[in-house]
């Protein structure tokens, strides 16, 4: 499922979405913020509600997350933990790592340097 380009030139967000076994591969490209949100926010949650309960958020195409897209975020990883899974972050640009240490979120997130060692730990 691939999301099309919305908003203004400014914050603008494309949203991919993949399996790879047993997970889902989400992949957001651009910024990440109050304008944006709900183009990642609704593909998130259907790949949860597809059974995709070990979903892989492929950072590394994302420019900017605000609040707004922390807190996405966090909504889909309740959502995922309360089916038994998870969100893995992989691949973040130092300036949404940034964000993610400021806040404390990066401690209850699973966050791996590419995406690769994210589908890796999932495996088996």
């Amino acid at each position: 499922m691939d999301r099309g380009m919305v908003g203004s030139a400014r914050g603008r967000l494309n949203v991919a979405v993949r399996r790879d076994g047993s997970s889902a591969i989400v992949t957001p490209v651009g910024e990440l913020d109050h304008h944006t949100a709900d183009v990642l926010r609704e593909p998130l949650e259907a790949a949860i509600a597809d059974g995709g309960v070990r979903v892989v958020l492929d950072c590394s195409r994302l420019d900017f997350c605000d609040s707004t897209g922390l807190n996405v975020l966090l909504g889909a990883r309740l959502q995922a933990e309360a089916g038994g899974g998870g969100i893995h972050l992989a691949a973040m640009q130092p300036v949404v790592a940034r964000v993610f240490e400021i806040t404390g979120a990066e401690a209850v997130f699973t966050v791996h340097e590419t995406l690769d060692a994210a589908l890796a730990g999932l495996a088996g």
